[in-house]
């Protein structure tokens, strides 16, 4: 069972298992002043997976092992990569957090959920695939609460884990359904169940139903999307970033897996009427995300109505249910990963040094540190979609899948959604660029960054300017992951 194919299809989770057991056991001989390392030892623990996971653990033809619980292709180790990815930035971006950063137990519990997102991208299970779930959903439940003593992070750790039991619930529904249907928990074998006419459409659809409400409220899609701005505002920072961009990135992967093998040909007529429908819910994710960003005064408000902008957008190569979408929705989530993570982490940079979350309290950030400034000039426009960075690239191919597949009208309302958005990112960079502080005093009231900070930021804004000015590379990674859908 334990072949050498089958310890690689689980290389990043031994390795992710080996930071953690090392962190255990290191932590609690450090003296208080050296828990900040935690950080350190988390941060390099993920980059030296990463870079092994790459070196040893690359899949060739897709397989599934471990019983046909995981399936070992391109799909999830790219998705694997994206999560450590963000589990190194978010390690960094917690160390200079006051209240959490010098506490171990958040760097395990974050460990501990990059587990179960990696097994969220390649199971190939029902069983193996609600696991992941719980296992990426309870340590971030924690996480959104950790700081007991702020009612907003208590009210918001209580929160998602209330939508959360409650969703998860209903999904698991969805999956005993299909098993009685089906007799089988395999992903891959589940085509026949909605190919071979043997269900009507309307349960067919009906079941589908049941477990969106699991992967929708993952991707914090319209009407699963009403924790996301209570959670992200009372969560700490790095943690509002991670959810925003990991979590929602697994749950993405797996909506990619599931639907697209379960309607290998989006031309059967339950294929059309689900991506109609997945349509719907696009085009209203969007435009609700965008309505109500606009009115937003709070700065992570603000993100977390963007964030839900961004699920409507990458629902589009969802919907196409062709290679290009596939391959668009893989490019769009590593685009937006760097690119929230980013804006996330100028956030927490300045609430660092400020302890403010206004709008208004930006004015007069370039003056006061130049280089946050310039950071949160290409997250922002990142996040609007503009040339030469990140998310106009992304945009771009998932718009392109959606005129492929023939969805004109659904690309239409992206592009006046993507309009919309352009406002509030530009009326929050506004602020920075062209208002003053109310005492004109910039000059004495610098905001230094961390070293972490630093790192953190520098590798995030170049990631996004990397993906937007030569994006033939990742794009081709991207496409690959896509080719083993079909």
């Amino acid at each position: 069972m334990f072949t050498s194919t089958a310890i690689a299809s689980i290389l990043p989770e031994i390795l992710i298992l080996l930071v953690g057991m090392l962190l255990l056991v290191v932590e609690p001989f450090w003296k208080e002043e050296q828990r900040r390392n935690a950080g350190w030892l988390t941060a390099g623990g993920l980059l030296l997976s990463l870079i092994l996971s790459l070196l040893f653990g690359q899949p060739g033809e897709p397989v599934t092992t471990l019983g046909g619980m995981v399936r070992f292709d391109w799909l999830g180790f790219f998705f694997k990569l994206l999560f450590m990815f963000a589990g190194v930035a978010t390690s960094l971006l917690l160390m200079d957090n006051k209240k959490v950063g010098d506490r171990g137990e958040a760097y395990l519990l974050l460990l501990a959920s990059l587990i179960g997102m990696n097994l969220m991208a390649a199971s190939a299970d029902l069983i193996m695939l609600y696991l992941a779930i719980e296992t990426t959903s309870i340590p971030l439940y924690v996480l959104s609460g950790f700081m007991l003593a702020n009612e907003k992070s208590t009210e918001a750790g209580f929160k998602y884990l209330l939508f959360g039991a409650l969703t998860s619930t209903i999904m698991l529904y969805g999956f005993s359904l299909l098993f009685g249907f089906a007799g089988t928990t395999n992903l891959y074998e589940l085509v026949d169940l909605f190919n071979g006419g043997t269900l009507s459409p309307f349960v067919a659809l009906g079941v589908l139903a049941l477990i969106l409400v699991g992967l929708g409220f993952k991707a914090s899609v319209v009407p699963l999307h009403f924790w996301a701005p209570d959670v992200y505002e009372g969560a700490p920072t790095p943690v509002a970033g991670f959810l925003s961009t990991a979590s929602k990135a697994a749950g993405f992967a797996v909506l990619v897996r599931l639907f697209f093998v379960i309607f290998p040909d989006p031309q059967v007529e339950l294929a059309r009427g689900w991506a109609i429908a997945i349509a719907i819910i696009a085009v209203i994710t969007m435009t609700v995300g965008n309505l109500l960003a606009l009115p937003q005064t709070n700065i992570k408000r603000l993100i977390a109505y963007s964030s839900i902008a961004h699920a409507g957008y990458a629902l589009i190569g969802v919907v196409a249910l062709t290679q290009l979408g596939a391959a668009s929705v893989v490019f769009y989530l590593a685009a937006y990963i760097a690119t929230n993570l980013l804006a996330f982490g100028i956030v927490m940079a300045f609430s660092r040094v400020t302890g403010l979350e206004d709008l208004k309290d930006y004015a007069g950030m370039s003056r006061r540190s130049p280089w946050l400034g310039l950071m949160m000039l290409s997250a922002f426009l990142s996040l609007a979609g503009m040339p030469p960075f990140a998310g106009f690239v992304a945009k771009i191919f998932v718009f392109a899948a959606g005129i492929q597949a023939g969805y004109v009208w659904l690309v239409i309302v992206g592009i006046i959604n993507s309009i919309i958005g352009v406002y509030y990112y530009l009326n929050a960079l506004k602020y920075v660029y062209l208002y003053r502080m109310p005492d004109q005093d910039e000059e004495n009231h610098p905001i230094p960054m961390t070293r972490p900070y630093a790192i953190a930021l520098a590798v995030l804004t170049l990631g996004v300017i990397l993906i937007g000015t030569i994006f033939a590379p990742w794009f081709s990674w991207s496409d690959a992951a896509a080719l083993n859908l079909f």
